[in-house]
């Protein structure tokens, strides 16, 4: 393995700080540039720090071209005028540029599973989806015009100890842990592909200054898909409860939600089953190794290790109360409706 000399514009993220720590366990030399504002991760004690905003061009533009990296990965990049300012800036100066995209780029629905990097990218739900297209355009644009090096990378859903795998946070946990019902999109048997940060950072770290990977997108992912039902079980299970499920159409969500609508629509209402086989190609042997139902005993213990962190959100609270009113089963509602006797009870 060749010592890399490699930039992370952000590296404190869920997926980036878990990057950093794998490619100092690999051995490479790591910077990061970010504000240093970041306390919930914050770097590890062999990352020099460039403590800059990323939206000043000039600052990244001296920091690149006086670093002379072999890889700058950009993990803040969200729209086309950031990496516009990227390509202006590090043309010519950086081996390999790596654009964090996402799997949420992808056909939305999608026609055909598993996916893979020649699906195409739509998705006329989501305007976050729809930005990161627009960013891989530009930058495969600069690629063929120029050959400015990048390489894109589409993560799926990613998690750590820190973030809970569905909308709502810690208000789901709570209302668990409480015996409120608690909201579940669709009717909870879509496979859902969720990857543990770790197993991310072992395929990514691979692709870095790797020739063979310019021009090229990949995705990293888990191989295991469990059903938004198991999901939310495994994490009633961590936590101590009994789940009590209530499945509402995101459709009807979206009508009373937008934003939560409009990211059920562009992303989670689907399933998404994804197929590893080009990452396999640069990183032989990669897989992912952690099962969801230890990533959910994480984020449960590390959430009570951290109770400033169990925030509830009373708009949450209050909207899962009404969608569970509206779409309680029957038999449920007449359960908890009709008196019982006493003699019942015995």
């Amino acid at each position: 393995m060749t010592r890399q000399r490699i930039l992370f514009i952000g590296g404190t993220g869920i997926i980036s700080a878990s990057c950093v720590r794998e490619a100092i366990a690999q051995g490479h030399e790591v910077h990061c540039l970010n504000r240093g504002a970041s306390t919930l991760r914050p770097l590890h004690p062999d990352v020099t720090l460039h403590t800059a905003d990323a939206r000043d061009q000039q600052e990244v533009a001296r920091i690149v071209r006086e670093g002379e990296f072999d890889s700058v990965v950009q993990f803040v990049g969200f729209v086309p005028e950031h990496v516009e300012a990227d390509v202006e800036a590090m043309a010519g100066h950086v081996g390999q540029y790596v654009f964090i995209s996402s799997a949420s780029a992808y056909q939305t629905p999608v026609t055909r599973l598993p996916v893979t990097e020649s699906t195409p990218l739509r998705n006329p739900h989501w305007q976050y989806s729809r930005d990161k297209i627009a960013c891989e355009q530009t930058l495969l644009r600069a690629y063929r015009d120029t050959g400015f090096p990048v390489t894109i990378v589409r993560p799926s859903h990613t998690y750590d100890e820190t973030m809970l795998p569905f909308d709502g946070g810690w208000t789901v946990v709570d209302r668990m842990r409480a015996g409120k019902e608690v909201v579940v999109p669709g009717d909870g048997t879509s496979l859902w592909t969720i990857t543990h940060h770790s197993d991310f950072a072992r395929g990514f770290v691979g692709l870095l200054g790797r020739v063979d990977t310019v021009g090229e997108a990949f995705h990293i992912t888990s191989d295991q898909a469990p059903t938004w039902n198991e999901i939310y079980e495994a994490i009633a299970a961590a936590a101590g409860a009994t789940p009590r499920l209530v499945h509402v159409p995101s459709t009807y969500i979206a009508a009373v939600d937008a934003e939560w609508g409009a990211a059920l629509l562009g992303d989670k209402a689907h399933s998404m089953v994804f197929d590893n086989a080009k990452i396999r190609t640069i990183v032989p042997g990669f897989r992912a190794t952690v099962p969801f139902r230890d990533g959910a005993r994480d984020m449960i213990a590390w959430h009570d290790a951290h109770p400033e962190h169990q925030r509830i959100d009373p708009r949450w609270d209050g909207l899962m109360d009404r969608l569970a009113d509206t779409f309680r089963p029957p038999a449920a509602t007449a359960s908890q409706t009709t008196p019982h006797h006493e003699e019942n009870l015995t």
